[in-house]
């Protein structure tokens, strides 16, 4: 491309790396479900992961990006330049595992926000069908939307999959309305916190009986970490940048700010509007519908703060459960259409095509690798039906998805973190450069590796020692499985085709 065309391509200023790094990682999901846990408590532990985790990896992220601009495989070729063939297959298809997990949670909980939307909350726990308790009606309803979803992708039918960027629009809505609506119930509360502060403690502590030990704490790094998923989408953009060397890190440095800070100030305006010990510790709050159930007592909270009558401040709330439960429903669709061919697409393409049986890297005439996206979806099925059908009530039936999510969507940074001072050795040609001395991006990258590998480790520990044997085995049983059937199934390839 001659520098005439190059000119009159629109680059990226810091303004619009800021917006796509803060639409990328944040997700009021996130505040709920952290205080769900943790109370004001995950305040403390999500500047740290924000601080400790989000910004160093925004920046290894960028430099892998700007060395392979012109890479089709995503972060497997940037594995395989960095560690070699055989670990960047391994840690790619941990990376997979991660969106096949993710698929295992919200096949489930898509559920939850239909109910909200429909009923004005969630009823699921009280779905039967065919004589099966709830959890294992929500779970055969997972698998029929796996399917049907696999079915319509495959077509090619992305044009549904558009829908999910109205989700963005309805997602800043929501966010703008929980502020506003916050705000009114402070003031018109008097500066009265529904949830009282009681000294620094609790700003690092739980209120929540689970989260009372060292190890579980520690734990909720991952929960944290999580909140901060995603920069490897980002990694791409730096050669679209004007003055990448520049605007990375100064658009880095205000989108870290503000999405620690957002995150930070959310957690607290939720004890504004609610009590922890009384709203948060019912039976019928779980990691599965914490988001509605907060915006249904912010609903009620509003309503009573300015005096309303019990059946207007209930209907209040009804209305702010739907209008968060249609903006996760537009996402959650969305998310599913795409994130249904676009990973396993992008990896097997990406990679080395003598790794893969001549049926799985088959496009079909929607350019969709439907064979591979069939696999995909029996995987997904069997875990759904495996986890659902385990014995677990609603409540342990969401802990253990969103331990599985978020253990999953960790183990990939714990590759590309890994494989970064690898990578700085072989001395790429690069439009950014973040990290010049190697002895001190060796020590921050062992400091990253350090968190990521305790608070996985921790994760799996808590439930352990709590003899909640099946949450534990649910938690940890997906990276390493996937990993496992990752060497095997490069080995035998490699063997197969005289590959090193």
């Amino acid at each position: 491309m001659d520098e005439s065309t190059n000119s009159k391509v629109k680059k990226i200023t810091t303004f619009g790396l800021v917006t796509m790094i803060i639409s990328t990682i944040f997700g009021f999901g996130n505040v709920s479900n952290a205080y769900l846990q943790m109370g004001y408590g995950a305040i403390f532990w999500y500047a740290l992961a924000g601080i400790c985790f989000f910004f160093p990896c925004g920046l290894m992220m960028a430099e892998y990006g700007s060395a392979f601009k012109d890479a089709k495989g995503g972060i497997y070729s940037w594995l395989a330049g960095s560690i070699g063939e055989k670990w960047a297959f391994i840690g790619t298809f941990v990376w997979l595992a991660s969106w096949i997990i993710w698929m295992v949670s919200t096949a489930s909980r898509i559920w939850i926000t239909f109910s909200a939307l429909i009923f004005g909350k969630d009823t699921t726990t009280s779905w039967t069908l065919l004589g099966m308790n709830s959890t294992q009606t929500i779970g055969v309803l997972g698998i029929i939307m796996i399917l049907a979803v696999t079915f319509l992708s495959s077509k090619g039918m992305n044009a549904i999959a558009k829908i999910g960027s109205l989700g963005g629009i309805f997602t800043i809505v929501v966010n703008v309305i929980f502020v506003v609506v916050s705000f009114v119930v402070l003031f018109a509360n008097h500066f009265r916190l529904a949830e009282p502060i009681h000294g620094a403690s609790t700003f690092i502590t739980s209120p929540n009986p689970a989260f009372q030990t060292p190890i579980a704490l520690i734990s909720f790094v991952v929960y944290a970490v999580f909140a901060y998923g995603g920069m490897e989408s980002l990694g791409s953009v730096t050669d679209n940048m004007d003055q990448p060397e520049k605007t990375f890190p100064r658009g880095l440095i205000i989108a870290s700010l503000f999405t620690i800070g957002t995150y930070v100030l959310m957690i607290f305006m939720l004890g504004w509007s609610i009590n922890y010990k009384g709203q948060m510790t019912s039976s019928s709050v779980n990691l599965g519908n914490v988001t509605y159930a907060v915006f249904n007592y912010l609903g009620l909270a509003m309503g009573n703060a300015l005096g309303w009558s019990h059946a207007a401040a209930a209907t209040f709330g009804v209305i702010m459960t739907r209008i968060v439960a249609l903006a996760q429903a537009i996402g959650f669709l969305g998310a599913l259409f795409i994130l249904m061919y676009s990973p396993i697409k992008a990896f097997i393409l990406g990679s080395d095509q003598r790794l893969w049986p001549e049926k799985l890297t088959r496009l079909n005439k929607a350019e969709m690798p439907a064979n591979a996206m069939w696999l995909q979806a029996i995987i997904v099925c069997v875990i759904v039906f495996l986890v659902s059908f385990g014995g677990s009530a609603a409540q342990r039936f969401y802990t253990i998805l969103t331990d599985m999510s978020n253990v999953s969507s960790t183990a990939p940074y714990m590759f590309l973190v890994g494989a970064f001072p690898f990578f700085k050795k072989k001395h790429y040609d690069q439009s950014f450069v973040a990290f010049k001395n190697h002895t001190w991006t060796t020590i921050l990258v062992l400091f990253v590796e350090l968190i990521l590998v305790v608070g996985t480790l921790f994760t799996f520990a808590q439930p352990v020692l709590d003899h909640d044997y099946e949450t534990a085995f649910w938690t940890i049983a997906g990276p390493f499985f996937f990993a496992f059937v990752a060497y095997v199934f490069y080995q035998t390839a490699s063997k197969k085709h005289g590959m090193k």
